[in-house]
Protein backbone atom coordinates (compact mmCIF):
# COMPACT_ATOMS: atom_id res chain seq x y z
CA UNK A 1 0.00 0.00 0.00
CA UNK A 2 1.59 3.78 -0.63
CA UNK A 3 2.42 5.70 1.97
CA UNK A 4 1.61 9.05 2.72
CA UNK A 5 2.93 11.76 4.83
CA UNK A 6 0.49 14.63 6.24
CA UNK A 7 1.48 17.55 8.23
CA UNK A 8 -1.50 20.04 9.56
CA UNK A 9 -2.28 23.62 11.09
CA UNK A 10 -4.84 22.86 13.89
CA UNK A 11 -7.62 25.85 14.26
CA UNK A 12 -7.06 28.50 16.96
CA UNK A 13 -10.31 26.62 19.03
CA UNK A 14 -8.89 22.78 18.59
CA UNK A 15 -6.05 23.96 20.29
CA UNK A 16 -8.22 25.75 23.23
CA UNK A 17 -10.21 22.45 23.46
CA UNK A 18 -6.87 20.57 23.87
CA UNK A 19 -5.98 22.48 26.51
CA UNK A 20 -9.45 22.98 28.30
CA UNK A 21 -9.58 18.84 27.46
CA UNK A 22 -6.34 17.48 27.38
CA UNK A 23 -7.26 14.18 24.63
CA UNK A 24 -5.16 11.57 22.47
CA UNK A 25 -5.13 12.79 18.54
CA UNK A 26 -3.88 10.14 17.80
CA UNK A 27 -6.63 7.75 18.56
CA UNK A 28 -8.93 9.90 16.70
CA UNK A 29 -6.43 10.17 13.80
CA UNK A 30 -5.92 6.28 13.78
CA UNK A 31 -9.51 5.41 13.86
CA UNK A 32 -10.36 7.59 10.61
CA UNK A 33 -7.41 5.45 8.82
CA UNK A 34 -8.94 2.62 9.61
CA UNK A 35 -12.63 3.59 8.51
CA UNK A 36 -10.98 3.48 5.27
CA UNK A 37 -9.15 0.56 5.59
CA UNK A 38 -5.68 2.14 6.14
CA UNK A 39 -3.56 2.33 8.81
CA UNK A 40 -1.72 5.16 11.01
CA UNK A 41 2.15 4.08 11.84
CA UNK A 42 3.69 7.48 13.06
CA UNK A 43 2.28 10.80 14.84
CA UNK A 44 3.87 13.15 16.27
CA UNK A 45 2.93 16.58 17.16
CA UNK A 46 5.41 19.29 16.54
CA UNK A 47 6.89 22.89 16.49
CA UNK A 48 6.81 25.12 13.39
CA UNK A 49 5.19 25.76 10.89
CA UNK A 50 3.08 22.56 11.31
CA UNK A 51 1.26 21.49 14.38
CA UNK A 52 1.32 17.99 13.79
CA UNK A 53 3.18 15.04 11.49
CA UNK A 54 2.16 11.59 10.71
CA UNK A 55 2.79 9.15 8.00
CA UNK A 56 0.21 6.62 6.73
CA UNK A 57 -0.73 3.90 4.48
CA UNK A 58 -3.87 3.74 2.59
CA UNK A 59 -4.83 1.49 -0.13
CA UNK A 60 -4.94 4.21 -3.04
CA UNK A 61 -4.67 7.60 -3.94
CA UNK A 62 -8.25 8.49 -3.85
CA UNK A 63 -9.05 6.41 -0.85
CA UNK A 64 -6.56 8.76 0.84
CA UNK A 65 -8.13 11.50 -0.32
CA UNK A 66 -11.47 10.45 1.04
CA UNK A 67 -9.86 10.06 4.52
CA UNK A 68 -8.65 13.96 4.22
CA UNK A 69 -11.95 14.92 2.92
CA UNK A 70 -13.45 13.43 6.28
CA UNK A 71 -10.95 15.03 8.44
CA UNK A 72 -11.04 18.58 6.70
CA UNK A 73 -14.78 18.17 6.92
CA UNK A 74 -14.41 18.07 10.92
CA UNK A 75 -13.28 21.45 11.46
CA UNK A 76 -10.42 20.72 13.90
CA UNK A 77 -7.65 21.55 11.44
CA UNK A 78 -6.92 24.52 9.36
CA UNK A 79 -5.25 22.91 6.38
CA UNK A 80 -3.26 19.69 5.66
CA UNK A 81 -0.17 19.18 3.35
CA UNK A 82 0.22 15.59 2.24
CA UNK A 83 3.28 14.09 0.22
CA UNK A 84 2.89 10.86 -1.49
CA UNK A 85 6.04 8.68 -0.17
CA UNK A 86 7.97 6.52 -2.42
CA UNK A 87 9.92 3.28 -0.59
CA UNK A 88 13.68 3.06 -1.84
CA UNK A 89 12.72 -0.44 -4.20
CA UNK A 90 9.85 1.94 -6.16
CA UNK A 91 12.49 4.97 -6.65
CA UNK A 92 15.19 2.71 -7.47
CA UNK A 93 12.35 1.38 -9.99
CA UNK A 94 11.33 4.75 -11.10
CA UNK A 95 15.55 5.65 -11.50
CA UNK A 96 15.83 2.53 -13.60
CA UNK A 97 12.64 3.66 -16.24
CA UNK A 98 14.44 6.94 -16.45
CA UNK A 99 17.56 5.72 -17.55
CA UNK A 100 15.96 3.80 -19.81
CA UNK A 101 14.05 6.40 -21.60
CA UNK A 102 17.86 8.15 -21.22
CA UNK A 103 19.71 5.63 -23.13
CA UNK A 104 16.93 4.92 -26.08
CA UNK A 105 17.58 8.87 -27.04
Amino acid sequence: MPFYLHQWVYKDATVRDMVVQPQNREDIVRVASEAFKGRLLHFYLSFGEYDGVCISEFPDNQTAMAFLMLVLGQGAVERIKTTPLMSQEEARGAMEQAHEVLTRS
